[in-house]
Order: structure tokens, then C-alpha cells, then sequence
């Protein structure tokens, strides 16, 4: 109980929590796509607000000031500081401001201060120097929370002709009569900022609430089809249906879903072929049984047995059992093919000096039927096989040629070579395949003419071996047919043994 708790436990972290999980990563990537945008345009805002608020309220400010610096020069203020409607519009823009307004004058003694603490005292910084030389600035201070702007108070009628020109790069312009330092604080952007981020987080949070829903339903519904197909494939590995499985729902499980029906109907096929072959097998084993059984009953139910007709007996069991063991020897090495190329032993051979020996091993065979065998070796090739495997295919074929032939009839067999494949083709005027018998040939035990076959001794496993043998070494056979004419078996070949 505990263990089927754990692998409950296991199954829904690899499910849900996993990052491997297909549903995991939808999830955080939606999330990522939504969050990334709306932070960055929350921050984008604010900042954008600042630096809008922080230039609109210099360029304001500024304005004002050099109105009050022509008023400065109107007034002769530098002379006469005593100009009450002077004091009052800088305690005014200072108060409207919440800042602090200083007036320096030419000898950079402050002789106008908001505050009324600097008075009479001398300032030196490189704002003030910069501005007696005609250039206004202006700085953000957003750690203090402040504007500090520099404003020359020029005058343009009263300059002496020498100073005409304007700005120098070596002094002072002579126009510029004195300077006003002004500092403003940004306290009001700074609590606007502070509301409009306030604003902006709660609708971040609710836009984050929105897209953690939105994230989390799409990889529900997006995994949703792979989880149908997991389930169908499920129900038929427990056996419970064997019928093809159809979830459309998706491109990708659409196609996942096909080539598990094409694996499906590869497995009924290959369970309906291992079937028929059991069955096959066991009919092959069993008829020569049969008729050794019937024959042996048969002379024990008779009492004076001549010994002609035990002899004759006897020798209807032995080749019986001749037949068993051809069956046998054939199921074996067709075994042995199952195990594909782990089995397989390479080297380098003369094919045209195999090709000879086994043509003169058959050679009696095809005189005992009156048929032709002629052989004929367009180039010398030396190729990397398995001898055993490639004499069993040469002489499954010239063997089937000789056997399924007609009386006075012919084989022949033609050894070729390019720079790749070696080709071993065999020809025969015998009886023929019919066309529609073509495409299974290669099957085990499948016989064209079973009665026919039964007479010749064969044990239908002859072309299945040959065909085997032939992939395992990375080639091809095929064949061509006119019944009642005769057969071309051709077999190609690599040069060079290519490991699986």
C-alpha cells in the first residue's frame, strides 16, 4: 500500500511539477510571456512619468525665471536690491515651488536668498562659472529629490563694445550680469510617482492573478490531448481493446496516434504471422509422425510380414524422418537468423570461387534431372560476407532452380560487380510463380504448389532463410516470374559489409 502511495506520488510530480512535464513548461512559458511584459511596461511607465513630469516642471520653472531675470535687469537690481515687487515674486515662486531661489551677482557674491541664510556670502561652483559664461543648466537630483537650475541674467542693451560678441572661450560674457541659482523640490512627481506605482502594482497583481489562470487553464488544455492518447495507448497495452485509437484533436497527436496504429497493425500482423507459424510448425512436425505412426501400425497389425514389404516399410520411415530433420535443420537456422547481425562472421571472399564450389556440389542433383547448369562470371569479385550465410542463399536458389525445373530445362547463374554491390543472379526455365503468389513467397512454409512441393521434399522455409541472410548483409533480393516459363531470382549484394 505504501509503495502504490509513493508511485502515486512520483507520478503526479512527473506530471505536474517536473520540469520535464510538456504541461510544466507550457505553464512557466505563458506565465514568462505575460509577467516579462507587464513588469517591464509597469517600470516603463513610471520612468517614462518622471522624466516627462521632471522636464515639463524644469522648462515651466525656467520660463518664469527669465522672466524674473528681465525684471532683474529692468529694475537695476544689482545696484538696488530694494525692489519689494522683485523680493516678492522670487518669495513667491519660491514658495509656488517649494524651492529656494539665489541671486549671484557678477563678483559671485549671493545677494538674494529665499531662505535668507547665504546672503552677502561668495559661491564658487562649476554650475555658476559655467552660467557667467552664457550656458543655463539644469540637474535632476532624484536620490534628494530636487531640480537645481542655473539661469544667466543677461543684459542685452547696456554692453560694452568690446565685450560685443557674446560668449568667450577664455572669460565671462560681458553681457551676463549676475546668476540665479534655483532649486525646486520634486516632492509632488516624487508622491505621484509613488500613486501612479501603487496603481500600476495592483494592476500588475491582477494581470499576473489573470495570466497564472490563463497559463495554467491553456496547459490543462493543450496537454489534454496527450493525455487521451496515453490513456488509449494504456487500455490496449492492458489489453482491453486492440482497435486503432483516434485523437484528432492536435496536428502532433494526430501523428503520434498514426504511427502508433501503423506499430499497432505491425503487431497484429506480426502476432497473426507468429501464430500461422506455430501452427505451420506444428503441422510440418506432425505429418511426418503421422505417416511414421501409420506405418509402423501397419506392420504391427500383421503377423507374417515378408521382408520385402518390411524393407519397403522401413524405408518409408526413413525418409520420414529424413524430412523431420530437414524441417528441423531449417527451423534452427532460421532461428539462428533471428539473431540478426550479432551472429554474424565477416570476411574477405573470392564470391566467384564460392560461386564454383557450390554449382559443383548441385551439379549431380541437376544431372539426375536432366537439367543444364551453366555459370557465367562477368568479373573477378572479392567481397566482405558471411561464408555460411551467402552459401546458404546461393544454394537455396540454384537448389529451388534445379528442383521446381522441367525435365531436359536449364539454370543459369550470372556473377557481377560494380564499385558498390556485387550482383548474383539465377535463371530458370521451370515452372514458374504465379503473379499473385509473388508477394508471399518469402513467407515461412508458404508453398505455391503444396502438393507439388510435398513430392520434391521441400519444407517451405527455403526462401525465408535465403531472404534473411540476404538483409543481414544489408542487401536486396527480388524476382521475376511468368508461370510456366520459369523464374529470375537477383541479388544485390554491398561490396563492403556495413554494420547495423
Amino acid at each position: 500500500m505504501v509503495n502504490n502511495y509513493l508511485k502515486k506520488i512520483k507520478e503526479f510530480y512527473h506530471q505536474y511539477l517536473s520540469f520535464r512535464s510538456l504541461r510544466v513548461r507550457i505553464f512557466l512559458i505563458v506565465l514568462a510571456v505575460g509577467i516579462i511584459p507587464s513588469v517591464a511596461m509597469r517600470y516603463g511607465i513610471v520612468r517614462n512619468y518622471e522624466q516627462r513630469a521632471v522636464e515639463l516642471r524644469t522648462v515651466a520653472v525656467q520660463s518664469q525665471l527669465k522672466i524674473i531675470a528681465d525684471h532683474l535687469i529692468n529694475e537695476d537690481y544689482f545696484n538696488t536690491n530694494r525692489s519689494e515687487v522683485i523680493n516678492a515674486e522670487l518669495e513667491m515662486l519660491s514658495n509656488l515651488y517649494d524651492g529656494r531661489v539665489q541671486i549671484i551677482s557678477g563678483n559671485l557674491r549671493i545677494i538674494k536668498d529665499t531662505y535668507g541664510i547665504s546672503e552677502g556670502k561668495t559661491i564658487i561652483s562649476e554650475e555658476v562659472i559655467k552660467c557667467f559664461m552664457g550656458e543655463s543648466l539644469s540637474n535632476y537630483d532624484a536620490q534628494n529629490g530636487y531640480i537645481e537650475m542655473t539661469i544667466p541674467i543677461i543684459d542685452n542693451q547696456n554692453v560694452s563694445a568690446e565685450g560685443t560678441g557674446g560668449t568667450t572661450a577664455t572669460g565671462p560674457d560681458p553681457r551676463v550680469k549676475g546668476v540665479m541659482l534655483t532649486s525646486i523640490s520634486t516632492d509632488y512627481i516624487t508622491e505621484t510617482m509613488s500613486i501612479l506605482s501603487r496603481k500600476a502594482m495592483i494592476l500588475e497583481a491582477l494581470m499576473i492573478m489573470a495570466i497564472v489562470a490563463i497559463a495554467l487553464i491553456l496547459s490543462i488544455v493543450l496537454t489534454r490531448p496527450f493525455e487521451r492518447v496515453t490513456k488509449a495507448i494504456g487500455e490496449v497495452k492492458a489489453g482491453y481493446s486492440n482497435e486503432s485509437i483516434s485523437v484528432p484533436d492536435l496536428a502532433e497527436t494526430e501523428h503520434i496516434v498514426e504511427a502508433f496504429n501503423q506499430l499497432l497493425q505491425r503487431m497484429k500482423v506480426l502476432d497473426d504471422s507468429r501464430q500461422e507459424f506455430v501452427s505451420n510448425v506444428s503441422h510440418e512436425l506432425k505429418t511426418p509422425l503421422t505417416s511414421m505412426k501409420v506405418l509402423a501400425d501397419s506392420l504391427l497389425v500383421q503377423e507374417d510380414v515378408s521382408v520385402e514389404l518390411y524393407q519397403e516399410f522401413m524405408e518409408d520411415i526413413v525418409s520420414e524422418i529424413d524430412r523431420e530433420n530437414r524441417i528441423i535443420t531449417d527451423l534452427l537456422t532460421l532461428v539462428k537468423m533471428d539473431k540478426k547481425a550479432s551472429a554474424m562472421n565477416i570476411v574477405s571472399l573470392n564470391i566467384n570461387d564460392m560461386t564454383e564450389l557450390i554449382l559443383k556440389r548441385l551439379r549431380p542433383l541437376a544431372r539426375k534431372k536432366d537439367v543444364e547448369v551453366v555459370f557465367e562470371s562477368v568479373r573477378s569479385v572479392t567481397a566482405e560476407v558471411d561464408e555460411v550465410k551467402m552459401t546458404l542463399v546461393m544454394s537455396n536458389l540454384v537448389e529451388n532452380a534445379i528442383k521446381y525445373n522441367k525435365e531436359h530445362g536449364w539454370v543459369k547463374v550470372v556473377l557481377d560487380a560494380d564499385h558498390q554491390y556485387f550482383t548474383f543472379e539465377v535463371s530458370d526455365s521451370g515452372i514458374g510463380i504465379p503473379e499473385d503468389s509473388l508477394a508471399q513467397i518469402y513467407e515461412r512454409f508458404y508453398r505455391v504448389d503444396k502438393s507439388h512441393s510435398r513430392e520434391i521434399g521441400g519444407t517451405g522455409l527455403g526462401l525465408a532463410i535465403t531472404k534473411n541472410a540476404v538483409l543481414m548483409h544489408r542487401g536486396s533480393i527480388t524476382v521475376t516470374s511468368t508461370e510456366g516459363e520459369g523464374s529470375t531470382f537477383l541479388v544485390k549484394i554491398p561490396l563492403n559489409y556495413i554494420a547495423g
